[in-house]
């Protein structure tokens, strides 16, 4: 059975990301599972950037194919920010709390018409059998629109979850229940495609 690393800490992600792969005959392997994984510096210009490095690095150290993510939250409001600067947005080391209220007071004066938004998701997968140059060999994207509410709403999710409502719902992510959200979600529409071509591989 083939091992496939997901190269995060994010506790929230990893539950996603192993029911939106649970039906591929590979096992998943977390960082739990090995002593001193090194922390990537996300410190790409752009999502795919830091999901290819990611990816590639832990690859290189674990030996394994990798799968990486970054998710940015892009409001038309505030110029596409936070974007790339989602996960530390009210600074480094920033709590989704503190990363919330920022964006709340950000948007305080806009109508929910004026608060479009979507999350983006950049998947890369890198196979250290590859050569060098080629180490991280595909990259897939997901894209969700919705708009910023109002106040944070539910108790599922996490980063942005409770704030984001998916166009076509009047509820939060963090609303939703997983299966609703891994039909809908820029993960879940990224991650689908990557499990096609994980089949190919």
């Amino acid at each position: 059975m083939t091992k496939i690393f997901l190269a995060t800490g994010n506790q929230g992600k990893i539950k996603e990301m192993k029911e939106l792969l649970s039906n591929l005959d590979i096992e998943i392997v977390t960082s739990d599972q090995f002593e001193d994984v090194p922390e990537v510096i996300e410190d790409g210009d752009t999502l795919a950037d830091n999901a290819i490095k990611k990816a590639k690095e832990l690859a290189e150290y674990t030996g394994l194919i990798a799968i990486a993510d970054d998710t940015g939250l892009i409001v038309d409001a505030l110029d596409g920010k936070p974007g790339v600067y989602s996960a530390r947005y009210a600074g480094e080391n920033a709590t989704d709390e503190e990363n919330n209220k920022k964006l709340l007071h950000e948007l305080a004066d806009l109508s929910l018409e004026e608060r479009t938004a979507r999350f983006k998701t950049v998947v890369a997968l890198a196979n250290p059998g590859q050569e060098e140059e080629s180490i991280a060999f595909k990259t897939i994207q997901g894209v969700c629109e919705g708009q910023i509410g109002y106040k944070p709403l539910g108790e599922n999710g996490f980063g942005y979850d409770p704030l984001f409502i998916p166009k076509g719902y009047d509820r939060t992510f963090a609303q939703l229940n997983s299966e609703v959200k891994n039909q809908i979600s820029h993960r879940a529409k990224a991650l689908i495609k990557m499990k096609k071509y994980l089949k190919r591989l």
